[in-house]
């Protein structure tokens, strides 16, 4: 029997494939098999026998290595991705480490999943662009004429016309929506679908009874997304760093980026050794690269002085950037209670486009309540975080959004006390304790990039290097935060960090299952006349950090969602500041830190307690009712201890090793 026969009838075998062709080779293996006369057949079986015991036995490890990785079904693997093909271009190649195969897929996944049809071209005439002015929206009526009431699904058809009053034919355009109640502090996002028409459909949920209001709004026209689109991926130098060197008398600055421009000057290589996070300063002229000794912001660009008089009309503060767009008819709806009887996913709109992910929560009476089950309470009081944080180490690493937290917590309880570690009023770190409670509270700022003022090297560290470093336990909690400083850079950087910091909670969660972790997503911004972080690039980077780490055990905190669902305040509101952004606001960090709290703490209503009390446990001047069935179940000690906790607390939190919550 030849070799090629033999292999043919192996796979005839393993594969169970039966035509008469393959029933002649199985045949005949069989009987090799049997007689082994040649004693190369024998081998030859032997060794593939043995191959197929190895790939049966590994299997497990196989489909675990897959599953480990993103979701990269939509990759065709009869033939490259097109970015893979264009694998020479990944961000600063001249300089970084190429990525892995591996890695190089996890990017094309992630930036394919976002990209969209192809841009608008940016040669197109100013008044053949979006317009606000001109656009309109109309919400749509209820199916069979029939009144809304809660649960049920509301649609506004969005109509998008140039500066001529003429309907867009193409999509590609930036909007946001989002439902709200002023009186009622009720508001939630709603999901912008694209039918890349001209056209667009603004799909909410009515989540709350009353009027509602329906409110579109404009961030930039396709045609400035393109040029957007653009800019990211040059955004090489636009808020540059720089560092100081010293040695004796000799003094020097040099410029410091994620990547240089390659100019033939000698460089000094600061790549982090054990996450490969590329750092480089041009080298000084006199002194060596260990003489470095602080970092700092040396300035920022807006991406207006990087684009052209033409194009620069496309990002027009009040004319097409963070407009509202009108509202063809009423702008509100009421809404009713909801029907006994109604279905749960019953949509009421002509035609109404379904809601392909629901919101993570929406703000009620200025309250962010989670939807999926979670009930988030309300952390007014001192003692009640104290009694949450009692025993708990507090982690937080990140940029200004997660270091507001620490300050919040420190401000609302005062026996936090602040541990004085002379460190940088907004970098850190920083540190509180509270002695009695045994309550450990740490914040420290991520690693370059960083634009703050002048930090020592020796505050420069990475999220991912802090993790590796921590025990971790169920007396451990990690609240990440990266975004805002990294929006200055083409999104494969920010892709790169992440998948550092998602392989560090990995390994935390490994060796100590029971630590809570908490990702903060990237939020929008909102302010009118900000030309350095655009909600849309804000965007972009807020659905890569959900797609990444979207299936880990840690509390996603839906930070885009809040900022957009909360209603900003009017601008003669105290709390109304148009050159702060909308995440700075007190009411949005302290509904944050209640979900996180209420993470940490889960309640258990005291009604359940009440309910086993009266059903099981009789009142104390009773005995046991040996007629009921559940006496049996409730001791006295039982009941006791029930009272107790009634007595003591109106909540209790249950075990932490049994929690697992989504926030988004």
């Amino acid at each position: 029997m030849r070799t090629w026969q033999i292999s043919m009838g192996i796979k005839c075998l393993v594969l169970n494939i039966h035509t008469a062709h393959c029933s002649t080779l199985k045949t005949q293996l069989t009987r090799a098999m049997l007689d082994c006369q040649s004693k190369y057949v024998c081998i030859f079986l032997l060794l593939a026998l043995s191959g197929l015991f190895f790939l049966f036995r590994n299997i497990n490890i196989l489909e675990w290595k897959l599953n480990s990785t993103l979701d990269l079904s939509s990759i065709q693997s009869e033939s490259s991705p097109p970015c893979l093909d264009r694998k020479r271009s990944f961000f600063c190649s001249h300089l970084v480490q190429e990525p892995s195969t591996e890695e190089a897929l996890e990017d094309c996944a992630l930036l394919e999943s976002i990209a969209g049809p192809e841009p608008l071209p940016v040669t197109t005439p100013l008044d053949q662009t979006s317009d606000p002015a001109h656009s309109l929206f109309a919400i749509l009526p209820a199916g069979g004429g029939r009144e809304r009431h809660v649960g049920d699904q509301l649609e506004a058809l969005v109509i998008m016309n140039d500066f001529q009053g003429r309907p867009k034919s193409r999509g590609g355009d930036f909007l946001l929506a989002r439902l709200h109640s002023p009186e009622l502090g009720a508001g939630v996002a709603g999901r912008v679908l694209d039918h890349w028409n001209g056209t667009y459909s603004a799909v909410f949920l009515l989540l709350w009874e009353g009027s509602v209001w329906v409110e579109v709004t404009l961030v930039h026209p396709g045609e400035a997304v393109s040029l957007l689109r653009r800019l990211q991926e040059e955004r090489l130098n636009w808020a540059p760093s720089k560092s100081l060197f010293h040695s004796g008398l000799l003094s020097e600055t040099t410029e410091c980026n994620l990547c240089l421009p390659n100019i033939q000057r000698p460089l000094c290589d600061y790549t982090d050794p054990r996450t490969g996070e590329p750092w480089f300063c041009y080298k000084p002229k006199q002194l060596a690269c260990d003489t470095r000794i602080n970092h700092f912001k040396a300035g920022s660009q807006t991406y207006l002085q990087h684009l052209s008089d033409k194009e620069a009309r496309l990002f027009r503060s009040g004319i097409n950037i963070n407009v509202h767009i009108h509202a063809m008819g009423s702008d509100s709806v009421t809404v009713q209670p909801k029907e006994k009887d109604q279905p749960e996913e019953e949509s009421t709109s002509v035609a109404a486009a379904p809601v392909r992910t629901p919101p993570s929560g929406y703000y009620y009476q200025g309250s962010w309540r989670a939807l999926g089950g979670v009930v988030i309470r309300q952390f007014n009081d001192p003692a009640a975080v104290i009694q949450c944080l009692k025993g708990k180490q507090v982690y937080m690493y990140g940029d200004s959004t997660v270091r507001q937290y620490y300050d919040y917590l420190v401000s609302l309880v005062p026996e936090l006390k602040k541990f004085n570690l002379r460190s940088h009023v907004r970098a850190g770190p920083f540190m509180a304790v509270n002695v009695p409670n045994n309550i450990l509270l740490k914040y420290r700022c991520h690693g370059p990039p960083v634009f703050w003022p002048t930090l020592s090297v020796s505050q420069l560290c990475y999220v991912a290097n802090e993790l590796d470093g921590l025990a971790g336990g169920s007396d451990t909690v990690v609240v990440i935060s990266v975004s805002t400083h990294f929006s200055f850079f083409p999104l494969r950087a920010y892709i790169r960090r992440l998948r550092h910091i998602r392989r560090a909670v990995v390994g935390l969660l490994n060796r100590a299952p029971g630590t809570i972790v908490v990702v903060r997503s990237a939020n929008l911004d909102q302010r009118k006349d900000n030309f350095i972080n655009s909600d849309w690039i804000l965007t972009q980077m807020d659905r890569v950090l959900k797609a990444m780490f979207r299936g880990l055990d840690v509390m996603l905190l839906d930070a885009w969602e809040m900022t957009l669902a909360h209603q900003p305040p009017p601008p003669h509101h105290q709390e109304h500041d148009e050159h702060n952004p909308l995440w700075c606001l007190p009411p949005i960090i302290k509904n944050m830190i209640n979900t996180i709290l209420s993470g940490v703490c889960p309640p258990i209503i005291k009604n359940m307690i009440n309910t086993i009390l009266s059903g099981v446990c009789p009142p104390h001047h009773q005995k046991h009712d040996e007629h009921n069935p559940l006496s049996k179940y409730c001791t006295s000690q039982m009941c006791k201890a029930l009272r107790d906790v009634q007595s003591q607390s109106k909540v209790f939190n249950t075990p932490t090793h049994s929690r697992v919550f989504l926030f988004f």
